[in-house]
């Protein structure tokens, strides 16, 4: 039983940082529609920085916001490319992103080279009955907990979080109001960077990242986002807690190599299920 649940607490820190990429998933796409294929990249970004600004001797504080405010500079930039010019269609800044992303490979190459590389967390345990805990994730919880009540304060008590948010109930209706549409798509692409490398910071302790990481990171933060639809933030982290805990059993109880199958059937599961509430729906509509 004891090691059930060292399974699961590892599987909640990892799912914290799948967590805050399905949120960046959703602050970008509740404002822009548009699906930010390059979201996995920002925690890519996110723990390389933090490696070298951490080989060069900054402190881990410092380190770690430095490349956090590097993660919303990146995602203004991207956010610039994909929607900066008004009119841009929602699939041609999906491509852009995609096409940003893949770029990115040898940007990250190029400074950091093909291999994994990580950085020394907090050390120690915390030791709960049978139950062991690396200090590491209780930060990593600590943060994302944090993190979220921030957002919230942020999205229901400054007018930013509120100009936001009239963006992606109705943009029409927040042109009418004065609000420049097209500045809280870009904002909402920073704040999609930020939460993308403050993941990269949190994971790259726990699992070294390398290059191609964003795969892994982008499936199962789309996966963790779509629990709510792209759209509700709370949602995001519950999928993503769900399924960092899944993953974390199946590879702990059954094979490590059938770990990223999870996000992938999580996926399908609500792909159906949404198409068939879809369709049930226009059925009761039809009767009508």
């Amino acid at each position: 039983m004891s090691l059930f649940f060292q399974y699961v607490a590892s599987g909640v820190a990892t799912g914290c940082t799948f967590a805050l990429t399905a949120t960046g998933f959703v602050a970008i796409y509740r404002v822009t529609r548009v699906v930010n294929f390059a979201q996995g990249m920002f925690a890519v970004v996110g723990g390389m920085v933090t490696y070298s600004l951490l080989a060069r001797g900054l402190p881990h504080g410092l380190a770690e916001a430095a490349a956090v405010l590097l993660g919303a500079g990146v995602g203004l930039v991207i956010g610039a490319a994909a929607i900066g010019k008004p009119g841009t269609p929602t699939v041609a800044s999906l491509i852009i992103t995609l096409g940003l992303a893949i770029g990115s490979y040898a940007v990250i190459i190029l400074i950091w080279g093909d291999q994994p590389l990580s950085f020394a967390g907090l050390s120690g345990n915390l030791q709960l009955g049978a139950v062991s805990l690396q200090y590491q994730y209780v930060l990593v919880v600590g943060v994302t907990a944090i993190t979220f009540a921030v957002l919230a304060a942020f999205f229901d008590h400054t007018y930013l979080g509120r100009a936001l948010t009239a963006c992606s109930s109705n943009a029409h209706a927040a042109r009418l109001m004065g609000i420049n549409v097209t500045r809280m798509g870009l904002i909402s692409f920073a704040l999609g960077g930020a939460l993308g490398a403050l993941a990269g910071v949190l994971l790259a302790p726990l699992q070294p990242v390398s290059f191609n990481s964003d795969v892994g990171l982008a499936i199962n933060g789309f996966a963790a986002a779509v629990f709510g639809g792209i759209l509700r933030p709370y949602t995001a982290l519950l999928g993503g807690l769900v399924l960092g805990v899944a993953e974390a059993l199946v590879a702990g109880f059954s094979r490590a190599s059938l770990e990223s199958g999870v996000a992938l059937l999580v996926l399908l599961g609500l792909m159906v299920w949404q198409t068939s509430r879809r369709a049930a729906g226009g059925l009761e509509e039809a009767a009508i």
